[in-house]
């Protein structure tokens, strides 16, 4: 293979990133066959939660969390950045401070430079000096297809644990950035997308929640999860089932990037989107206005996407108000819990939360 010709690294993967992901249906049955064995009070994937938590004494806990996937852009810097950015948004969804992290990296050293790789590490190297940890190392292999990621380790005080199945009834749903990256970035890998798009894309896909999270802290919040693989929908399902009750949105409060409803309509759908959307479709009311295009939009798998928060409306206002003064990405109210119906999620169309 001749090294020296240019290179569109999203060629060798068989997805967008977090569309990659096995499908939700398929995860819980392997996860529904293991043995859990807790220790020391340990939480791990029993409950599905952004992070396993591993008390270290009655006032802390370490929290850990590991997130890898093919590239989701062409330029491996970037495919770094967003890559590192993707992995350190599990422990601030659950209200954690980072301390540092490992790389997880897959690469065919005969199919591509090794300049490439070194790119890809570095961008993730700059992305977590801007919360100012370190890289510590991490382990890689030859692979077909390459795979970045990071392993991040952090810590977090026990009474200031935020969990994905904690919500409470009447409480807002608020999210903190638009959605539609994995039908962008299908668009780019088929060179369907404008360079406009992409860059939005890339932009919302490298901001760190570290501000959202940081404000999100100076409030009562009941509880949050962030926006990754398994679409609005999907972990909004599990905050749902978690808490025992029922979510009620309006699509037309959900943040949608601009351009992406056009690419839907085109039938420009991620494979993990529409197995998103066959997963949870029978655990949601659309409102008949609701048509397919919107529904796969809301399934879409999202990569680095943003915190769903969920909080007293006493309180929903002013975090909005925190969160918007420190981020371009503003956060907005989507719905509110409401008591259990026999679906877990209502969507109506109408903006009716602001």
């Amino acid at each position: 293979m001749n090294l020296n010709k240019k290179i569109k690294l999203t060629e060798f993967s068989p997805g967008a990133g977090w569309a990659c992901k096995i499908s939700a249906n398929d995860l819980t049955q392997v996860l529904s066959k293991l043995n859990s064995l807790n220790i020391n009070k340990s939480i791990g994937f029993e409950t599905f939660d952004d992070c396993s938590i591993y008390p270290l004494n009655d006032k802390q806990s370490i929290i850990q969390s590991v997130d890898f996937f093919t590239p989701i852009v062409d330029d491996p810097y970037l495919f770094g950045q967003i890559a590192a950015t993707n992995a350190l948004s599990d422990i601030y969804a659950m209200g954690g401070k980072p301390l540092f992290a490992l790389n997880i990296v897959g690469f065919p050293t005969e199919k591509l430079k090794l300049d490439i790789l070194s790119d890809i590490l570095n961008g993730g190297i700059d992305k977590c000096k801007e919360i100012n940890i370190p890289i510590l190392g991490g382990h890689s292999i030859k692979d077909d297809v390459p795979k970045y990621g990071l392993a991040v380790t952090g810590i977090i005080n026990n009474d200031q644990i935020i969990k994905n199945n904690t919500a409470k009834y009447n409480d807002d749903i608020i999210l903190t950035k638009p959605i539609g990256t994995g039908i962008i970035t299908t668009a780019i890998k088929k060179n369907l997308c404008d360079k406009s798009l992409e860059n939005k894309a890339i932009e919302i896909m490298n901001t760190l929640n570290n501000r959202a999270a940081e404000s999100m802290m100076e409030f009562e919040i009941n509880s949050c999860t962030d926006i990754t693989g398994y679409g609005l929908l999907g972990h909004l399902n599990e905050m749902s089932k978690g808490s025992n009750l029922s979510a009620k949105i309006s699509y037309n409060s959900v943040p949608v990037i601009n351009g992406v409803s056009e690419l839907a309509l085109n039938k420009i759908i991620p494979g993990g989107t529409k197995k998103n959307y066959d997963f949870i479709k029978d655990h949601v009311k659309f409102d008949e206005k609701i048509t397919e295009h919107k529904q796969f939009i809301l399934s879409d798998a999202q990569t680095s996407g943003g915190l769903l928060i969920t909080c007293p409306k006493s309180e929903s206002k002013k975090l909005i108000k925190k969160i918007n003064q420190k981020s371009s990405l503003k956060a907005t109210i989507i719905g509110e819990f409401i008591k259990k119906k026999n679906k877990r999620i209502i969507c109506n169309e109408w903006n009716l939360f602001r």
